[in-house]
């Protein structure tokens, strides 16, 4: 078996594309512009062609788009006054806090205190407990991509066994609780877990745990749908995820590239994010 590549360029292309289209509509029947802003602290280098790359997605899907980029010495009562004012203008839809943060800074905090209808990320806990819940809630983007993947390429998590290695606020616990509202069985691993019995059981497998080539090819349970949302730099300069993908391919039926696979679908999402937070806002 060889498996078919999951192209998230391709599909996080379509996705602006209906983004896009709808934000013509809103724009001339209702007179909005979806407004992002993005707050981006002090210099690392990670960040800022994160948030180079939204912006850009950001103007190319018809956004109005804003970037804070305040000194890593800021304070955090400064940070979190210049959070409360975007709280309050009417022309900001979603907002981003990039991070990492300044050790200085509490996130939780910064976080927390963004309104969370105006939460981009989907981090606030607020819509982490709706999700939690089973009610509406703006998701966070990562795992709300994967299961945009998985739409895309006819796999439906009803009745088959999910497991998701890495149990991240930010995409391990959200992407199990997505999968379990699909009515798929779901396990999460961590550094505990038995992984390779594990893995063996999941038709479909998630792995975010920022460990190269972490979870063998030889695990893979033949026909798995594998979403791998691992990026790791090798000593060679070469990029790979957190699963060996050569062998890997050879068992499962899908699989995402690394690069290419599932980063393009977290900006993806974060625009259908800040989209629906102007939708809720012109009601």
């Amino acid at each position: 078996m060889t498996a078919q590549l999951i192209d998230g360029k391709a599909v996080a292309a379509r996705v602006r594309a209906e983004i896009k289209e709808e934000v013509t509509r809103l724009k001339a029947e209702r007179g909005i512009t979806p407004g992002l802003a993005v707050v981006r602290v002090g210099e690392d280098p990670a960040s800022k062609i994160y948030v180079t790359g939204k912006k850009k997605a950001a103007e190319e899907v018809g956004f109005n788009s804003w970037e804070h980029h305040p000194d890593e010495t800021i304070t955090q009562d400064a940070l979190l006054a210049l959070v409360h004012r975007l709280n309050e203008d009417p022309a900001v839809h979603g907002i981003l806090v990039q991070l990492p943060l300044p050790k200085h800074i509490d996130a939780d905090a910064i976080i927390a205190a963004v309104k969370p209808e105006k939460d981009a990320d989907g981090f606030h806990p607020m819509n982490a407990g709706n999700l939690l819940l089973g009610r509406p809630a703006t998701r966070a983007c990562t795992p709300y991509g994967v299961m945009r993947l998985l739409e895309e390429v006819g796999c439906n998590p009803a009745g088959k066994r999910a497991v998701v290695v890495g149990r991240s606020n930010i995409v391990g616990k959200p992407q199990a609780l997505m999968l379990l509202q699909k009515d798929a069985t779901v396990t999460v691993c961590h550094r505990k877990s038995d992984l390779p019995s594990e893995v063996a059981q999941a038709d479909i497998l998630v792995v975010a745990v920022g460990v190269p080539e972490l979870v063998k090819g030889a695990w893979i349970k033949p026909g798995a749908v594998v979403i791998d949302v691992g990026m790791n730099r090798k000593a060679d300069g070469k990029l790979v995820g957190d699963v060996e993908f050569a062998a890997a391919s050879e068992r499962a039926s899908f699989i995402t590239p690394v690069p290419g696979g599932v980063g393009p679908m977290t900006i993806a999402m974060l625009m259908k994010n800040t989209l629906e937070a102007a939708q809720r806002a012109g009601k």
